[in-house]
Protein backbone atom coordinates (compact mmCIF):
# COMPACT_ATOMS: atom_id res chain seq x y z
CA UNK A 1 0.00 0.00 0.00
CA UNK A 2 1.46 3.42 -1.07
CA UNK A 3 1.32 6.71 0.89
CA UNK A 4 -1.68 7.99 -1.08
CA UNK A 5 -3.81 4.93 -0.30
CA UNK A 6 -2.84 5.03 3.38
CA UNK A 7 -3.76 8.71 3.56
CA UNK A 8 -7.17 8.08 1.88
CA UNK A 9 -7.81 5.13 4.21
CA UNK A 10 -7.21 7.31 7.29
CA UNK A 11 -9.51 10.05 6.03
CA UNK A 12 -12.33 7.67 5.01
CA UNK A 13 -12.34 6.28 8.57
CA UNK A 14 -13.75 9.70 9.65
CA UNK A 15 -17.54 9.88 9.57
CA UNK A 16 -18.88 12.01 6.68
CA UNK A 17 -15.85 11.55 4.41
CA UNK A 18 -15.96 9.17 1.49
CA UNK A 19 -13.29 8.31 -1.08
CA UNK A 20 -14.31 11.21 -3.39
CA UNK A 21 -13.89 13.85 -0.65
CA UNK A 22 -10.63 12.26 0.49
CA UNK A 23 -9.28 12.51 -3.09
CA UNK A 24 -10.40 16.16 -3.28
CA UNK A 25 -8.39 16.94 -0.13
CA UNK A 26 -5.36 15.05 -1.48
CA UNK A 27 -5.49 16.85 -4.87
CA UNK A 28 -5.63 20.27 -3.12
CA UNK A 29 -2.04 19.82 -1.84
CA UNK A 30 -3.15 18.43 1.55
CA UNK A 31 -1.37 15.15 0.85
CA UNK A 32 -0.30 14.35 4.43
CA UNK A 33 -1.88 14.31 7.90
CA UNK A 34 0.66 16.86 9.18
CA UNK A 35 -0.38 19.38 6.49
CA UNK A 36 -4.05 19.01 7.49
CA UNK A 37 -3.15 19.57 11.17
CA UNK A 38 -1.17 22.73 10.32
CA UNK A 39 -3.89 24.08 8.01
CA UNK A 40 -6.68 26.27 9.38
CA UNK A 41 -10.39 25.39 9.20
CA UNK A 42 -10.86 28.19 6.62
CA UNK A 43 -8.19 26.70 4.33
CA UNK A 44 -9.85 23.28 4.44
CA UNK A 45 -13.30 24.81 3.91
CA UNK A 46 -12.12 26.25 0.55
CA UNK A 47 -11.98 22.70 -0.87
CA UNK A 48 -15.06 21.74 -2.87
CA UNK A 49 -17.53 19.66 -0.83
CA UNK A 50 -15.89 20.44 2.54
CA UNK A 51 -17.87 22.70 4.87
CA UNK A 52 -16.48 24.50 7.94
CA UNK A 53 -18.14 21.99 10.28
CA UNK A 54 -16.66 19.06 8.37
CA UNK A 55 -13.22 20.71 8.32
CA UNK A 56 -13.39 21.14 12.11
CA UNK A 57 -14.51 17.51 12.48
CA UNK A 58 -11.52 16.31 10.40
CA UNK A 59 -9.02 18.28 12.50
CA UNK A 60 -10.54 17.18 15.84
CA UNK A 61 -10.68 13.55 14.74
CA UNK A 62 -7.04 13.46 13.64
CA UNK A 63 -5.89 15.07 16.91
CA UNK A 64 -7.83 12.57 19.07
CA UNK A 65 -6.50 9.66 17.00
CA UNK A 66 -2.92 10.86 17.57
CA UNK A 67 -3.40 11.04 21.35
CA UNK A 68 -5.01 7.57 21.40
CA UNK A 69 -2.11 6.10 19.41
CA UNK A 70 0.38 7.71 21.80
CA UNK A 71 -1.46 6.22 24.79
CA UNK A 72 -1.54 2.73 23.26
CA UNK A 73 2.20 2.83 22.51
CA UNK A 74 2.87 3.93 26.12
CA UNK A 75 0.73 1.04 27.42
CA UNK A 76 2.52 -1.44 25.15
CA UNK A 77 5.91 -0.21 26.39
CA UNK A 78 4.79 -0.59 30.03
CA UNK A 79 3.49 -4.14 29.37
CA UNK A 80 6.78 -5.09 27.68
CA UNK A 81 8.75 -3.74 30.67
CA UNK A 82 6.56 -5.70 33.11
CA UNK A 83 6.98 -8.90 31.08
CA UNK A 84 10.76 -8.43 31.11
CA UNK A 85 10.70 -7.93 34.91
CA UNK A 86 8.59 -11.08 35.38
CA UNK A 87 11.00 -13.09 33.21
CA UNK A 88 13.97 -11.89 35.30
CA UNK A 89 12.18 -12.83 38.57
CA UNK A 90 11.27 -16.27 37.19
CA UNK A 91 14.89 -16.88 36.19
CA UNK A 92 16.06 -15.89 39.68
CA UNK A 93 13.58 -18.29 41.36
CA UNK A 94 14.86 -21.82 41.47
CA UNK A 95 12.56 -24.81 41.67
CA UNK A 96 12.49 -26.21 45.20
CA UNK A 97 12.37 -30.01 45.32
CA UNK A 98 9.70 -31.05 47.83
CA UNK A 99 10.51 -33.68 50.44
CA UNK A 100 8.68 -36.94 49.83
CA UNK A 101 7.74 -39.55 52.44
CA UNK A 102 9.11 -43.08 52.68
CA UNK A 103 5.99 -45.15 52.01
CA UNK A 104 5.27 -48.86 51.96
CA UNK A 105 3.90 -50.30 48.66
CA UNK A 106 0.45 -50.97 50.19
CA UNK A 107 0.17 -47.33 51.38
CA UNK A 108 1.12 -46.06 47.89
CA UNK A 109 -1.58 -48.27 46.39
CA UNK A 110 -4.11 -47.10 49.01
CA UNK A 111 -3.34 -43.45 48.18
CA UNK A 112 -3.97 -44.07 44.47
CA UNK A 113 -7.30 -45.76 45.29
CA UNK A 114 -8.21 -42.89 47.64
CA UNK A 115 -7.59 -40.35 44.87
CA UNK A 116 -9.83 -42.17 42.35
CA UNK A 117 -12.57 -42.70 44.96
CA UNK A 118 -12.51 -39.01 45.91
CA UNK A 119 -13.15 -38.04 42.27
CA UNK A 120 -16.28 -40.22 42.19
CA UNK A 121 -17.49 -39.43 45.72
CA UNK A 122 -20.76 -37.42 45.74
CA UNK A 123 -21.29 -34.21 47.70
CA UNK A 124 -23.26 -34.97 50.86
CA UNK A 125 -25.81 -32.21 51.47
CA UNK A 126 -28.44 -31.61 54.10
CA UNK A 127 -32.05 -32.61 53.39
CA UNK A 128 -34.00 -29.76 51.70
CA UNK A 129 -30.99 -27.42 51.85
CA UNK A 130 -32.21 -25.83 48.59
CA UNK A 131 -35.70 -25.08 49.92
CA UNK A 132 -35.05 -23.01 53.04
CA UNK A 133 -32.51 -20.22 53.42
CA UNK A 134 -32.07 -20.92 57.13
CA UNK A 135 -30.67 -24.41 56.39
CA UNK A 136 -26.97 -24.74 55.64
CA UNK A 137 -25.52 -27.21 53.14
CA UNK A 138 -23.63 -29.09 55.88
CA UNK A 139 -24.57 -32.75 56.12
CA UNK A 140 -27.21 -33.78 58.67
CA UNK A 141 -28.76 -37.23 58.96
CA UNK A 142 -32.37 -37.19 57.63
CA UNK A 143 -34.82 -37.95 60.47
CA UNK A 144 -38.34 -37.34 59.11
CA UNK A 145 -40.86 -40.19 59.34
CA UNK A 146 -41.86 -39.72 55.69
CA UNK A 147 -38.42 -38.51 54.53
CA UNK A 148 -37.68 -39.74 51.01
CA UNK A 149 -33.98 -39.17 51.58
CA UNK A 150 -34.01 -41.40 54.69
CA UNK A 151 -35.79 -44.09 52.67
CA UNK A 152 -33.09 -43.81 49.94
CA UNK A 153 -35.48 -43.03 47.09
CA UNK A 154 -33.77 -43.04 43.69
CA UNK A 155 -34.44 -39.38 42.88
CA UNK A 156 -32.89 -38.14 46.16
CA UNK A 157 -29.20 -37.32 46.63
CA UNK A 158 -26.79 -39.83 48.19
CA UNK A 159 -26.52 -40.17 51.95
CA UNK A 160 -23.41 -40.89 54.00
CA UNK A 161 -22.61 -44.62 54.04
CA UNK A 162 -19.62 -46.64 55.22
CA UNK A 163 -18.95 -47.78 51.64
CA UNK A 164 -17.84 -44.25 50.67
CA UNK A 165 -14.86 -44.37 53.07
CA UNK A 166 -11.29 -44.35 51.79
CA UNK A 167 -8.92 -47.32 52.37
CA UNK A 168 -7.80 -47.71 56.00
CA UNK A 169 -4.06 -47.38 55.16
CA UNK A 170 -4.55 -43.99 53.44
CA UNK A 171 -7.06 -42.59 55.92
CA UNK A 172 -6.22 -39.16 57.47
CA UNK A 173 -3.10 -38.86 55.30
CA UNK A 174 -2.17 -35.83 53.18
CA UNK A 175 -2.38 -36.47 49.37
CA UNK A 176 1.45 -36.51 49.33
CA UNK A 177 1.38 -39.47 51.76
CA UNK A 178 2.55 -37.60 54.86
CA UNK A 179 0.82 -37.76 58.23
CA UNK A 180 -0.08 -34.17 59.17
CA UNK A 181 1.13 -32.80 62.52
CA UNK A 182 0.02 -29.34 63.67
CA UNK A 183 2.91 -27.17 64.84
CA UNK A 184 2.70 -24.02 67.00
CA UNK A 185 6.38 -23.39 67.77
CA UNK A 186 9.93 -24.52 66.95
CA UNK A 187 9.93 -27.02 69.84
CA UNK A 188 7.02 -28.97 68.29
CA UNK A 189 9.25 -29.88 65.31
CA UNK A 190 11.35 -32.15 67.57
CA UNK A 191 8.39 -34.56 67.92
CA UNK A 192 8.09 -35.04 64.13
CA UNK A 193 9.57 -37.94 62.19
CA UNK A 194 10.60 -36.34 58.88
CA UNK A 195 10.43 -39.64 56.96
CA UNK A 196 6.68 -40.18 57.39
CA UNK A 197 5.31 -37.01 59.03
CA UNK A 198 4.96 -33.41 57.79
CA UNK A 199 4.25 -30.20 59.70
CA UNK A 200 1.30 -27.88 59.24
CA UNK A 201 1.78 -24.52 60.94
CA UNK A 202 -1.22 -23.48 63.03
CA UNK A 203 -3.30 -20.54 61.78
CA UNK A 204 -2.80 -18.73 65.11
CA UNK A 205 0.99 -18.45 64.56
CA UNK A 206 2.30 -15.02 63.52
CA UNK A 207 4.56 -14.29 60.54
CA UNK A 208 7.79 -13.81 62.57
CA UNK A 209 7.40 -17.12 64.41
CA UNK A 210 6.26 -18.85 61.20
CA UNK A 211 9.51 -17.82 59.44
CA UNK A 212 11.52 -19.25 62.39
CA UNK A 213 9.60 -22.56 62.19
CA UNK A 214 10.11 -22.80 58.40
CA UNK A 215 13.84 -22.10 58.74
CA UNK A 216 14.26 -24.74 61.45
CA UNK A 217 12.17 -27.28 59.48
CA UNK A 218 14.45 -26.84 56.42
CA UNK A 219 17.49 -27.51 58.63
CA UNK A 220 15.87 -30.65 60.08
CA UNK A 221 14.62 -31.89 56.68
CA UNK A 222 10.94 -31.66 57.64
CA UNK A 223 8.35 -30.68 55.06
CA UNK A 224 5.97 -27.78 55.81
CA UNK A 225 2.63 -28.28 54.07
CA UNK A 226 1.52 -24.62 54.29
CA UNK A 227 4.66 -22.60 53.60
CA UNK A 228 4.50 -18.81 53.21
CA UNK A 229 6.47 -18.72 49.93
CA UNK A 230 5.53 -21.89 48.04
Amino acid sequence: MNDKEEFIKKLTSIEGIGRAKALQIYENNFDSIEKIKKASIEDLAKIKGISKDLAKKIKDNLETKETEEAKTTEKEEKIEKKEEEVEIVEKEKKYEVKIKPELLPQIKKALRIKKTLKEKKPEFLRQEWFRYKRLSENWRRPKGLTSKMRKHMKYRISTVKIGFRSPREARYLHPSGFEEITVCNVKDLEKIDGKRQAARISGTVGTRKRIEIEKKADEMGIRILNKLNK
